[in-house]
């Protein structure tokens, strides 16, 4: 108890004692002190590696940073609308919900109405759109992705296109979210859209039980590889005509044997096993190549009946070569005229001249003068007729220039050469009408081919018939039309099954045509061979697609019953015949025995022969004809669909090779074959319907291109010069313009 102090009473410890302690106490808090200090060495910070935001909300959403570059806030692109969006405290859910609820966003189509398009439907029989379908618009990287890929294809446009500044640009302004591919994967899809559309077409030649007519033709590219391209063509159940580009391959040798080997691997690969006819230029390899291709499709299981008219030889080729002998005569008055015509366009300033006389005669032609290639008479065509309009402005060329003669000498035109390119030009428009009627692939051309032959025939005798000049072109050309078309026994047949096919002539012209074009005597055989010819193919055409083996419509006589009709009672009886109505069965039994005994029922070749022929009209559609008839022609029609599809010349293919002269430029030649044959395939599968090359528009624009550059950059000297190295310029952009414009007119026309 004496140890208990009590306040006030109790005893307190001394200042010195409490002093000593404190002063222990500091010195040991000081000694721990100095134990924890760190040394003086600064370690630095750890940086953190740098993570892109990797979440999609942040595509509609704009950061905003901080004064020391930090994002703290979130800003809707489409609303402005503000949200917290720091990393460590704000997550990504709420700006997720505003993305979903944002009226202003085109992208939501759950919480907003959705937008409308409309899509134009091009029918097949116009170019221009006529309907239209309304549907909504939702955004699709792979949408937009195959829509770019068909553009590059259709358009014909490089694939590093989609790595171009202006491309990104406007990307970036019409659809900020559309991620472009790379060249890389433009090259990839456009395999894989390849493969796609021709898994399509194999589809459509599968569910199509009709042959196919191909055309085929070889071409040299910049790369010196040699190209085949084969085109089908066939009409469909819908009786709308279709041509497609099948095969665009490199072949080893234009020689027969690889062509025919060449051909033989495309129809295997598409399954094409119903070749009706291949239609192929003169040459000489061409007929090795079908000889092979013939004995292929025997193996196959064709007929030997259809394998009769496989080698169709175009026709555009045998009439440039007709046209070609001719054109031997007149090559004196013709170069003359091509002389003037190079004179006056080698310079803007002589071209500027010819235009102000031209103006100043007053001759009104919106054509301009056209240089030729010597080698394609169509285009010397075009040059002669050309330049006899303004005759009269070479006239005065002549008489105002000085240099024109000194230049030229004794290369202007007289006066009989402007006449005999005068008379010239006159026979070549009907040459020229005819190779365009003859050269089209967006229509039927195998009912017109007799027409043609027969026309150009009358021709070739009126200028026999003629004086001077027109005779010894009129006798060279008939003698290149003998060795063609003299003799109907080597002519391919089709030729006139598609003219008898046509309900306007049926028989109704042929037999008088080859009377004058044969004779009598050969005619009337040439005839009766033909008409035995077409009904032996009917008969094939009505086994091939008789049911139960009853050869419906067959030509050949039936024989006649010669049981009675009791005996065919006690067959009925003794048969398990339905009991009911015996009396319609013995009815039956009764016509059949009378048509019998009056004679054989014609069959539908007979019919449709027996038939009147329909009237002459510009509106008539002979593919529309047979489709409104095929019904009471049920075996006729499917042997009418093989026969108009038939093309008569290769033109359909020929085309091809101008866009593959697009594709493969001296810019481009690197690519492989393999990616030709896509680029050149798919592009005319997914090309509109009836959209051909409108050649009398482009060159209606450099006509308008070349009267304006000599207006303004023409030098108005007159004299021999051509004017400053400037002025040259538009001469040079103009030759290479005017070379690509005749370019199509040779594979076209």
């Amino acid at each position: 108890m004496e140890n208990i102090s009590m306040p006030g009473t109790g005893s307190e410890p001394t200042n010195s004692s409490v002093h000593g302690a404190t002063v222990v106490e500091a010195q040991t808090v000081e000694t721990n002190a100095q134990q924890n200090v760190l040394p003086t060495t600064v370690v630095p910070e750890k940086k953190r590696k740098h993570v892109e935001f990797r979440s999609k909300v942040w595509d509609h959403f704009q950061r905003l940073s901080d004064i020391n570059d930090v994002i703290t806030e979130a800003k809707c692109i489409y609303c402005a609308k503000i949200y917290k969006s720091q990393t460590k405290k704000h997550g990504t859910s709420t700006l997720r919900a505003h993305v979903l609820s944002c009226l202003k966003n085109p992208h939501s189509k759950d919480t907003r109405q959705s937008l409308l398009t409309f899509q134009a439907v091009v029918n097949s029989d116009s170019d221009e759109p006529t309907v239209g379908e309304l549907g909504t618009w939702v955004f699709s990287q792979d949408s937009i992705r195959r829509a770019l890929i068909e553009m590059i294809i259709i358009d014909e446009l490089p694939f590093i296109f989609v790595e171009g500044q202006g491309f990104k640009r406007f990307i970036a302004v019409a659809c900020p979210r559309f991620k472009i591919p790379s060249r890389w994967t433009v090259s990839r899809d456009i395999h894989v859209i390849y493969e796609e559309e021709k898994l399509k077409l194999k589809c459509l030649f599968r569910g199509n039980t009709q042959r196919v007519s191909i055309t085929t033709d070889s071409w040299t590219s910049i790369q010196r590889i040699n190209y085949m391209v084969v085109t089908a063509h066939f009409i469909d159940e819908d009786w709308k005509l279709h041509k497609k580009i099948i095969s665009f391959i490199p072949v080893t040798s234009h020689k027969g044997q690889y062509i025919a080997k060449a051909l033989e691997n495309c129809l295997l690969e598409w399954g094409l096993r119903n070749v009706f006819t291949v239609t192929v230029d003169n040459a000489s390899s061409n007929d090795t190549a079908l000889g092979f291709l013939k004995r292929k499709l025997l193996s196959w299981g064709s007929s030997t009946v259809k394998c009769k008219y496989l080698h169709m030889r175009c026709i555009a080729h045998i009439l440039n070569l007709v046209v070609q002998d001719g054109l031997k005569e007149c090559d004196t008055a013709v170069k003359k005229v091509r002389e003037v015509v190079r004179y006056v366009r080698n310079s803007p300033a002589r071209l500027k001249k010819f235009r102000d006389l031209s103006d100043l005669i007053g001759i009104e032609q919106k054509s301009s003068l056209c240089l030729d290639v010597p080698t394609r008479w169509n285009s010397t065509y075009l040059m002669l007729k050309s330049a006899v309009i303004y005759q009269k402005v070479f006239e005065a060329y002549e008489e105002s220039d000085n240099s024109f003669k000194s230049d030229l000498g004794d290369s202007i035109p007289e006066l009989h050469d402007w006449d005999s390119v005068n008379s010239l030009v006159t026979l070549l428009k009907c040459f020229y009408d005819m190779t365009i009627r003859i050269s089209g692939s967006l229509y039927v051309t195998s009912n017109t081919f007799f027409s043609e032959i027969s026309d150009l025939f009358c021709i070739l005798k009126s200028m026999v018939e003629a004086d001077g000049a027109v005779k010894l072109m009129g006798a060279n050309m008939k003698a290149k039309f003998e060795k063609y078309w003299g003799d109907i026994d080597k002519m391919n047949y089709m030729i006139f099954f598609a003219n008898i096919l046509d309900p306007r002539d049926k028989l109704e012209y042929m037999p008088t045509q080859i009377n004058h074009m044969y004779g009598e005597v050969k005619g009337k055989t040439y005839l009766e061979n033909l008409l035995t010819a077409l009904h032996e193919l009917f008969d094939d055409y009505a086994v091939s697609y008789s049911q139960s083996g009853s050869v419906s419509g067959s030509s050949s006589s039936s024989s006649s019953g010669s049981g009675s009709v009791g005996s065919s009672i006690e067959t009925v009886q003794s048969a398990s015949a339905p009991v009911g109505k015996p009396q319609h069965w013995l009815k039956s039994q009764i016509k059949k025995q009378r048509m019998e005994s009056g004679g054989r029922k014609k069959t539908e070749l007979e019919h449709y022969l027996s038939e009147a022929i329909v009237e002459e009209e510009n509106s008539f559609d002979i593919l529309r004809w047979w489709k409104v008839n095929s019904a009471r022609f049920p075996i006729l029609s499917k042997l009418a669909r093989d026969v108009l599809a038939i093309p008569i010349s290769t033109v359909a293919s020929e085309s091809a090779f101008s866009t593959s002269g697009r594709v493969l430029d001296c810019f481009r030649s690197s690519l492989t074959p393999k990616i030709v044959e896509a680029l050149v395939c798919t592009q005319d599968w997914l090309r509109l319907p009836n959209t051909p090359l409108s050649i009398e528009e482009n060159l209606e624009e450099l006509e308008r291109f070349e009267k304006e550059f000599t207006v303004e950059g023409g030098n108005t000297s007159g004299g021999r010069t051509a004017g400053s190295s400037l002025a040259t310029i538009p001469v040079i952009v103009f030759s290479i313009l005017y070379m690509i414009v005749m370019i199509y007119l040779l594979i076209f026309y």
